[in-house]
């Protein structure tokens, strides 16, 4: 059976490039163009992992969205790459390691992602 990612990203573009690179792999996609419908399908697919972008209807909302992951008990185990471009913007750098505390997310990419990262994040990421 094919893994389940759930890809949350209000970039429809961003979406279908990722959505495209990851079914090439034999992943089954779904994705959410929000923080509240990505919370929504989670519950509802319980995927393997979860992609998610920060910067969508305020500029923090996937920081809001990781920290609902991480407190429900059926989502917290659920591995969440986070893919932002919000270092360019904000010129802050994630470090997983240093913001692990308020950052409960297994792993950070910047965008854009080139489809060689994303492939070797995701395969690593599943299979921890």
């Amino acid at each position: 059976m094919a893994k389940k990612i759930l890809i949350i990203d209000d970039d429809p573009d961003i979406v279908d490039a990722m959505k495209l690179v990851l079914e090439t792999r034999g992943y089954a996609i779904d994705y959410a163009y929000d923080g509240e419908e990505g919370m929504k399908k989670a519950k509802a697919i319980l995927p393997d992992l979860i992609i998610l972008d920060v910067m969508m209807e305020t500029i923090d909302e996937g920081f809001h969205v990781s920290y609902k992951l991480k407190e429900d008990p059926k989502l917290a185990k659920i591995p969440v790459l986070m893919a932002t471009a919000i270092g360019q913007v904000t010129k802050f750098k994630f470090d997983k390691e240093r913001d692990r505390d308020f950052m409960p997310v297994e792993e950070f990419v910047e965008k854009p992602v080139k489809p060689d990262v994303l492939i070797k994040t995701v395969e690593r990421l599943l299979a921890e």
